[in-house]
């Protein structure tokens, strides 16, 4: 400072806080209304069912769009008589078995296929043959295989989840960097310990995205299945639920139906998903 003190050629002038613009400002109340993801999503929603009763008022035909005030009374008078409670809670025993039934034997084709040739050509192959195919194709033979049941519906399920999860992982493995494999066999690491500490939490999101994806396939492949055994054996959850709605003309249950298949899918995937993602993707940084 001394020496530039005895330079008359640099000028120096004083900046006050002022000179430098807003440095700290409080959001507004619609700021901080509108950096809420919850919502922002309720405000969607919200207009869509404003969308869905003008609509219906406008066509004024109950039998083909009912309101939703009226689809929300008849809503609201079976979970009442415990109705739809019963046939939801059916149909996720029945999602469970199948769901989980096809996560673990995806994983076991995985391991396979990343330890070992013979098991990635196995995986390729099958997944390049099944995937495509539509599991509720697979019904009419399940029917014959397993009779009127729910090993029929488990059957379908498994084929609508395995492929999907068994793909989105193996392609999550593969997309493991040397380096960090490499990491783990310098730590002593193979088999099992090296693809439940390294593969796995590295290939997380992969294996995320195949939950999701195949959870979605089996959610819906279980009630268009239960339609199917609606009208074989008068059998099953929500959709033998929608169905016999149908048969009576009930449209107003028909939507308080597929209303109830609608709100357990946004809440599996907003509260359970969500949760699993913000305790390991986000945490671990790897998603935004």
């Amino acid at each position: 400072m001394s020496d530039i003190a005895l330079r008359p050629e640099i000028v120096q002038t004083p900046r006050g806080a002022q000179d430098f613009g807003v440095i700290q400002k409080n959001l507004t109340v619609f700021e901080r209304l509108y950096n809420q993801v919850w919502l922002r999503k309720a405000f969607l929603i919200v207009l869509l069912l404003v969308a869905w009763e003008a609509y219906a008022r406008y066509l004024d035909n109950e039998l083909l769009v009912p309101t939703f005030s009226a689809t929300i009374t008849a809503w609201w008078q079976d979970m009442a008589s415990g109705v739809l409670p019963s046939r939801a809670w059916a149909s996720l025993q029945v999602l469970a078995i199948g769901f989980s039934t096809g996560l673990v034997l995806a994983f076991i084709l995985t391991v396979l296929a990343i330890t070992t040739r013979i098991g990635t050509d196995f995986l390729e192959t099958m997944t390049a043959m099944f995937n495509p195919l539509p599991a509720i194709a697979l019904l009419p033979l399940a029917l014959i295989w397993f009779g009127l049941g729910v090993g029929s519906l488990v059957f379908v399920l498994v084929h609508s989840v395995l492929w999907a999860v068994a793909l989105n992982t193996h392609a999550g493995f593969r997309g493991v960097s040397q380096t960090l494999r490499m990491v783990g066999r310098n730590y002593g690491l193979s088999g099992l310990k090296l693809v439940f500490k390294i593969l796995i939490p590295a290939a997380f999101p992969s294996i995320l995205a195949g939950l999701k994806i195949g959870w979605a396939f089996a959610w819906r492949t279980l009630i268009a299945a239960e339609l199917v055994f609606g009208v074989a054996s008068g059998k099953g959850g929500l959709g033998w639920y929608i169905f016999e709605s149908k048969n009576e003309l009930d449209i107003p249950q028909v939507f308080a139906g597929l209303l109830t298949i609608i709100m357990i899918g946004l809440l599996v995937e907003n509260v359970v998903f969500r949760t699993i993602e913000i305790r390991t993707v986000r945490k671990w940084g790897m998603q935004n």
